[in-house]
């Protein structure tokens, strides 16, 4: 069976991004160029560059043509950006991320109270006779202009409602700096990693190419055995490397024999 004029185009266009022939956010030939270099029509090239975007490998710049997609991973450390030692320094966890590898960080916070749902009621272990109101803190979040995360933080209203967690700027240290200040001083957590195919608002948001899932991670902080946030935590799975370091059981000690 023959293989399809585009599918080949591709093939060829692809093992020259890879081997660098095009590096990142250099400019792909024209469509003319392509159509001259293959012998083919323009809707061939076309159906070619589509699916490297899709793969996302290419963008397409309106008035300007298809440049090699450029974007840097963001390296998220997870054992180090959630440490009092960070929250003591100023920085919260996203600002942590952007310390780590050097790039500007920027977020759009919307704070709104609601009733919890049950999910989120289940995860904050709030009892069917328990006060069910959250705060709710929604952030869109940059990293040198680009929008790379989404979150949706929950905190019982008993403890956020009127304290500078109910404010768009929670200060230095975020969110788990002020928790600690008010008395539930943060001892562990728990994150659970998923993926997942973006919903459309969030695949505009985060301009992902088509098919692209994202990473999605929910995180529960604690207060001893309270729980005291729950946040949803969306990620585009191309930009993002979660990094986990993990310590192993220390050697039993050894015995004599003797």
């Amino acid at each position: 069976m023959q293989t399809k004029p585009w599918v080949e185009i591709a093939d060829e266009l692809r093992s020259e991004i890879q081997r660098g022939d095009y590096v990142p956010g250099a400019r792909l030939p024209s469509g003319s160029e392509l159509m001259s270099r293959y012998g083919v029509a323009r809707q061939t090239v076309q159906n070619a560059i589509d699916q490297l975007r899709a793969e996302g490998l290419v963008l397409s710049v309106a008035g300007r043509g298809w440049y090699v997609h450029e974007r840097k991973p963001i390296v998220r450390l997870a054992r180090n950006r959630l440490t009092k030692a960070e929250r003591t320094a100023g920085r919260g966890a996203f600002m942590s991320d952007a310390a780590v590898g050097n790039w500007k960080p920027a977020v759009t916070v919307k704070i709104r109270r609601e009733e919890a749902t049950t999910e989120v009621a289940e995860y904050l272990e709030l009892g069917l006779d328990a006060p069910r109101d959250v705060v709710v803190r929604d952030r869109v979040m940059r990293a040198d202009g680009e929008v790379v995360q989404l979150a949706t933080s929950y905190l019982p209203a008993d403890i956020a409602a009127g304290t500078q967690l109910e404010e768009t700027d929670t200060g230095p240290g975020g969110s788990y700096a002020r928790l600690d200040e008010l008395g539930y001083e943060l001892t562990h957590y728990t994150e659970l990693v998923s993926a997942r195919s973006p919903r459309p608002k969030e695949a505009d948001l985060l301009q992902l190419p088509y098919a692209f899932p994202v990473m999605q991670v929910v995180r529960v902080a604690y207060a001893g055995d309270r729980p005291v946030e729950v946040n949803f935590i969306t990620m585009s799975s191309e930009r993002y490397n979660l990094v986990y370091q993990i310590d192993a059981d220390p050697p039993a000690e050894q015995g004599s024999s003797e």
